[in-house]
């Protein structure tokens, strides 16, 4: 037994170890909580919206606007935080601290008029349209982007009136333990936010409480369905944002430079661990070859390091488990036929890094063409032509976003509205979300959306008042 196992056995039935992925070296130990205490935190945060939803929206608002100054303030601890528990790059960790602060001002400056109640006419008086919270909400996260995950559903959530209960990832504890010192400095009032450590195994119970209105969960299609399948049969709202293996297109008339270095990022961000990464690459005949060599150029020079250190592009992956399934994969869709160009094995050394690995000559029956490769693996895939490309793109179980690279702007336009069946599509670029647009996916990667000013409308009671005058 290694001295990793060793450490998680010790603590395993007790407490819950963070361990830096770079070094293997154990950063905290957390304690499980009982069902007792989870009980206590479901209590109190009943009790704290009963007040919370009295607050007017203007002053949640600007609670929001105060909770995007603490993340500014605690920027560099949060970013250190998410680098070590998940090996993130620092500068991604950083970046990731941004996009919440822009969420969270974006939320509190334009999404309160999506709570203003609504006046229309009816036959003998006027009606009334208002959106009141439901109460406790408990959200599910993964730990690829600790914080962000976060900050996309709680903060639509407390604007919109609602409390949360956070069960996030476990290797990514100490960052909660920071998201909620954040929260709480900037004045949300205690109860609001609080953080379950608790094991998988007690969410069905707590799910089934009464006081808790609704679930959102981030993460894989088969945590969806069990999720899903509980909130239904209590007749409870969830929303789901799940897997994802993004198909980016490129057709004959691309600007190949341009595409191979966006599709690069788009790849390598976060080491691959991204759901709206671009995973699938689909290119006409008439350009493979010319993309297929530039992209490889680019991916080689493509290396992994110290995720602590400011210049390393490409850290490590998460967790052992992720990177020994990461590496499953390849080895079945190259003993299935698909060919090895770049990378693909695993290499020696402390830390779970996984080369940049690209694998071409991909099919329907391997996990590169059906699954979610999730850890720097391109998939590329020839196409012969543009209706070629655009089936290969949907011949897949998930839908949550994609790409389009084409030098006729409209005619990318009109394929990503009306062409591709995925939730978000990119044109020309690479993006993975923006404050001011809706996020989320269709088909098995799930349902509902967030960012935009849809959020506060997911887990709010659309209620009708009629007026008789």
């Amino acid at each position: 037994m290694t001295a990793l196992e060793t450490i998680i056995e010790t603590h395993k039935k007790t407490d819950n170890i963070t361990i830096n992925p770079a070094t293997e070296e154990q950063i905290d130990c957390h304690h499980l909580q009982t069902s007792n205490e989870a009980q206590v935190l479901i209590e109190k945060a009943q009790e704290a919206f009963l007040s919370w939803r009295e607050v007017e929206v203007s002053k949640r608002a600007d609670i929001i606007r105060k909770i995007a100054k603490s993340l500014a303030n605690n920027k560099d601890c949060l970013a250190k935080m998410m680098t070590e528990e998940m090996g993130k790059p620092i500068s991604q960790s950083k970046s990731e601290v941004d996009v919440c602060i822009a969420i969270c001002n974006y939320t509190a400056d334009h999404c309160p008029e999506r709570l203003q109640d609504e006046e229309r006419p009816v036959e003998g008086g006027r009606g009334l349209i208002t959106y009141q919270p439901l109460g406790v909400i408990l959200a599910i996260e993964p730990w690829n982007f600790p914080l962000y995950q976060v900050i996309r559903y709680s903060i639509p959530n407390l604007l919109a009136g609602n409390t949360s209960l956070l069960k996030h990832a476990k290797n990514v504890w100490g960052t909660g333990k920071l998201i909620d010192k954040v929260f709480k400095q900037a004045g949300l009032p205690d109860g609001c936010f609080d953080l379950l450590f608790i094991e998988n195994e007690m969410v069905e119970d707590i799910i089934k409480d009464d006081r808790i209105r609704g679930v959102t969960l981030t993460g894989s299609a088969g945590a969806g369905r069990a999720v899903a399948k509980i909130a239904a049969e209590n007749l409870k709202k969830s929303v789901l944002e799940l897997g994802g293996s993004d198909p980016y297109i490129i057709l004959g008339d691309a600007d190949i430079n341009s595409a191979v270095k966006t599709c690069v990022q788009a790849r390598l961000n976060n080491a691959g661990q991204t759901c709206v990464a671009a995973k699938r690459f689909i290119i006409v005949d008439e350009v493979y070859d010319k993309f297929r060599d530039r992209f490889k150029a680019i991916m080689s020079a493509s290396k992994y390091g110290d995720p602590e250190d400011t210049n390393t592009k490409l850290g490590p992956l998460a967790r052992k488990d992720l990177r020994d399934d990461l590496h499953e994969q390849v080895k079945q869709s190259i003993a299935k036929g698909a060919q090895c160009i770049l990378g693909g094995e695993m290499p020696d050394g402390k830390g779970f890094f996984y080369p940049p690995t690209i694998l071409e000559n991909v099919t329907p029956g391997m996990p590169a063409y059906d699954g979610e490769l999730f850890g720097p693996v391109a998939t590329l895939i020839r196409a012969k032509d543009e209706a070629d490309a655009i089936r290969i793109a949907n011949d897949h179980k998930y839908g949550l976003g994609g790409g389009i690279f084409t030098k006729d702007v409209d005619h990318g336009i009109d394929i990503a509205r009306t062409k591709i069946d995925t939730g978000m599509m990119n044109v020309n670029g690479y993006n993975l979300a923006l404050p001011n647009m809706p996020f989320g996916g269709v088909k098995e990667s799930g349902y509902g959306r967030e960012h935009g000013g849809y959020g506060v409308r997911e887990f709010v009671n659309i209620k009708s008042v009629v007026i008789s005058e």
